[in-house]
């Protein structure tokens, strides 16, 4: 989700003792949670459903079968080998959930978001290696993190780099305490974890999409094409999603009519009439990752509406169960990463949020 060429999402394990508090693990499941010693937050376990049974604002995707899995010599072994897949139709969101949409289920449910949580350590510590030093309590507070560009070139194996751990950033204030969504209601709503898209989904009556289901939208009909609007590269032509133009991540050109999130809906849809399914935000999907997991789904004969693997497994933060994300961010570049392609797989543990990262749902 950060765009990392040899790095995993948030790989704990590396990271300073400060920055382990980022994981943000403080899972949203009970009211009876605090985020203060005295205040009960609203969880997913207190959300009833809306009521809303409409398709309004969502695309019939049409059944089918794909071949999933890498296009190009920027695959990575996890989207390998390419096999076979077989999806009853299903509807999706033309565009990521925004911050109205957001605003509209808080409002409704009063429901507190991971970023907004103080991190319980105890159940923060069973996601990392034994005997993880415990951070200071300082740093044990509702955070969550944000992108902040230095001014010049630095080693892209060092994300601390370019990431920065802020108090009082969460969707509400996406640049930290002293931002806010004026003007932002229809740009996508950022620093939601798994927990939080999943209890979004509970009260409007969907859910996440599978990662079968998301890679099969996102190709939109095409053939063993690497983008969502084809094989044409994301720098050639017309401005084709929201990406980063220039030097990763001193030096973004703004090429694409945008240096950081852009409101839904500003580039053409794919061909099923989706929107943003390259760029602008990472995008949850409801199945845990495995770096193993094509290899031992592949079938000659097709796989029916596959839901993901069992349990979780990344090689390179063993301790951590992880989620998938699709789709890239506005920081995506071919030189650093193409989370834009169709195939592209990322990673991350279910109560993490960031700046670049949202979702849609399907039902």
């Amino acid at each position: 989700m950060l765009c990392f060429k040899m790095m995993p999402y948030m790989a704990l394990a590396a990271f300073s003792v400060v920055t382990v508090a980022c994981s943000q693990n403080k899972k949203p499941q009970s009211a009876t949670e605090n985020a203060s010693a005295d205040k009960a937050l609203v969880g997913i376990n207190d959300i009833k459903f809306s009521g809303d049974t409409s398709t309004a604002g969502m695309v019939k995707i049409p059944g089918g079968e794909f071949m999933m899995g890498g296009d190009n010599a920027q695959a990575d072994p996890d989207e390998y080998p390419k096999h076979l897949v077989i999806l009853d139709g299903f509807y999706m969101d033309e565009h990521e959930v925004t911050n109205a949409q957001f605003a509209e289920f808080v409002n409704a449910t009063g429901y507190v978001t991971t970023a907004e949580r103080k991190p319980d350590w105890e159940e923060l510590k069973k996601q990392l290696p034994p005997n993880t030093p415990k951070p200071d309590e300082s740093q044990l507070v509702a955070a969550s993190l944000v992108f902040t560009p230095p001014n010049h070139p630095v080693d892209l194996n060092d994300y601390r780099q370019w990431w920065s751990w802020i108090p009082g950033a969460d969707w509400k204030h996406p640049e930290g305490p002293k931002s806010d969504l004026t003007g932002k209601e229809n740009y996508p709503v950022v620093h939601i974890s798994w927990d939080d898209a999943m209890a979004y989904c509970k009260w409007a009556g969907k859910r996440l999409p599978t990662e079968a289901e998301w890679e099969y939208a996102a190709r939109g009909g095409q053939t063993n094409k690497v983008y969502p609007w084809g094989n044409e590269g994301i720098g050639l032509g017309a401005s084709k999603a929201n990406s980063w133009d220039g030097n990763f991540p001193y030096e973004n050109t703004g090429k694409d009519g945008f240096e950081g999130l852009a409101p839904v809906k500003q580039y053409k849809p794919n061909g099923y009439g989706l929107y943003d399914m390259g760029g602008n935000v990472w995008e949850w999907c409801s199945d845990w990752y495995r770096n193993d997991y094509y290899a031992k789904v592949a079938n000659p004969m097709g796989v029916k509406n596959p839901k993901g693997p069992a349990d979780s497994y990344d090689p390179d933060e063993p301790y951590t169960p992880k989620k998938v994300t699709r789709g890239g961010s506005y920081l995506c570049n071919d030189s650093y990463c193409s989370g834009y392609r169709v195939a592209r797989r990322m990673k991350s543990s279910s109560d993490s949020g960031l700046s670049n990262t949202g979702f849609r749902c399907v039902r």
